[in-house]
């Protein structure tokens, strides 16, 4: 038996209220419907992606925003906590069904410090750290992880501002006078005081990342690690499953369930990680933060996944059963930065599926993704090749087609780099919303408060 609107009379959860509505609040919207349930968004820009789904509210109209909805969620980590604990309490007070993830989640994703805690307090690896309030401090730090090292804020930053590398002693003062206003919080980018991290430089050989969902049950399910490049600093492509990475899936799995199940965590997470050598010479994976949504690195998911993670989080918020995450076939999935290819291109490409954001053109920018899944195999890499030669912004991977530099290898070596220094691929929207200026005021408000060889089924 059903209403007259159509909804199971046993449904309780009707609509969805997401914080932001960039193009994950979108494609969130997307794995919504046919499940039965419709979006509203809080977000100051109305002509937002996600508006082809779904209500858009002000922030300044946030009453009417929960009004609207029946239980929460986001698709934007530097979501302000106020918020999320506001509407975390209304489920507290039983006049909501919840908000996932929970305020501690957002609380630890925006402090780099706190993040890194959290996950050495977990016996979770990760570059050495540490915080820096005074210019002493500084000295001090620079002299035990030995330099070169990275000075960051620990909170705010977006495109590779609030950091700075120390490459030798004289760099020392310069880094403290560019960064020290962070700590007292008279910074542009931290008006919340906050201490700064320095963190050390490391060989790695590969970055990769883990995406999991986590059911209001507890139950956690994990999909294939990834490997990611980045051009100038924004994920540019990712390979599922990462090749050649099966001996380190249950590191990776351990260590992302380790953390949903210390933050009570419900939802979709992503975890970054970076392929490294132990004391021992063996690979290992160093955690270095995570993202409290769906994520970009799990975009290839909505076609080469039995379920995307963009289904497997509105299942978790709305508490139904979490579904298989198994990948159904190899897949390439590459950001579209900037400029719009011909879509009649692109899809004469076998395999290809494109997802545009119906956003502005603007450099640098996410307007869309494409997702190579050719029936063969074989056929991938012929086919990334077709595909980057009608990209517009070909993102950098052209000079490695033409090297040869085959991306779904392993490295033979390790390279040099730090693993520390943020790539700004925090994703949010747009690369933390990827607007420089930034445009709303709960945005502003955010400042100021601040492969499946074995897959293991959890």
């Amino acid at each position: 038996m059903t209403t007259a609107n159509a909804y199971p009379v046993t449904q309780t959860i009707r609509t969805i209220g997401i914080l932001g509505g960039g193009q994950l609040g979108m494609m969130l919207a997307e794995a919504a419907m046919p499940l039965g349930y419709q979006c509203v968004f809080l977000e100051d820009n109305a002509e937002c992606p996600a508006s082809l789904y779904g209500r858009v509210f002000h922030s300044e109209q946030l009453e009417a925003f929960i009004a609207a909805a029946d239980v929460f969620t986001l698709e934007f980590e530097n979501t302000p906590t106020a918020t999320v604990e506001q509407l975390a309490n209304l489920s507290t007070s039983g006049s909501k069904q919840g908000m996932f993830p929970p305020p501690i989640a957002l609380d630890i994703a925006q402090d780099r410090l706190k993040e890194k805690q959290m996950f050495n307090a977990l016996d979770i690896a990760t570059v050495p750290f540490k915080a820096v309030n005074s210019e002493a401090e500084l000295q001090q730090a620079c002299s035990e992880l030995g330099l070169p090292i990275v000075l960051k804020t620990s909170r705010g930053g977006y495109d590779g501002k609030g950091q700075f590398v120390i490459k030798q002693d004289s760099d020392i003062k310069a880094a403290w006078q560019d960064l020290k206003d962070a700590v007292s919080g008279k910074g542009e980018l931290t008006p919340t005081p906050a201490p700064l991290i320095a963190e050390g430089f490391i060989h790695f050989s590969r970055e990769v990342s883990i995406i999991a969902a986590r059911g209001q049950n507890g139950q956690v399910r994990c999909y294939d690690l990834v490997e990611n490049h980045h051009h100038h600093g924004i994920l540019a492509k990712t390979q599922a499953p990462a090749v050649g990475t099966s001996h380190l899936f249950k590191q990776a799995t351990d260590a992302i369930t380790t953390v949903m199940n210390h933050l009570g965590y419900v939802g979709v997470m992503a975890l970054e990680l970076f392929v490294t050598k132990d004391a021992r010479g063996n690979d290992a994976v160093l955690a270095n933060e995570i993202a409290p949504r769906v994520h970009n690195s799990g975009h290839w998911s909505i076609e080469g996944a039995v379920t995307s993670q963009f289904e497997n989080h509105i299942r978790a918020v709305v508490n139904l059963p979490l579904g298989d995450t198994d990948n159904v076939h190899p897949a390439i999935m590459l950001n579209v930065l900037g400029q719009y290819p011909d879509i009649s291109a692109v899809l004469a490409i076998d395999g290809a599926h494109y997802h545009s954001y119906h956003k502005a053109e603007r450099e640098d920018r996410k307007i869309a993704h494409i997702t190579l899944m050719p029936n063969d195999v074989a056929d991938l890499e012929p086919a990334l090749a077709k595909l980057v030669a009608v990209l517009p912004n070909k993102v950098g991977l052209d000079k490695k087609l033409a090297s040869g530099a085959i991306d779904n290898q392993p490295k033979a070596t390790d390279h040099s780099a730090v693993i520390a220094a943020d790539k700004t691929s925090k994703d949010s929207n747009d690369t933390v919303k990827n607007d420089n200026a930034i445009k709303d005021s709960q945005t502003k408000s955010v400042i100021e408060a601040k492969s499946k060889t074995e897959k293991a089924k959890k």
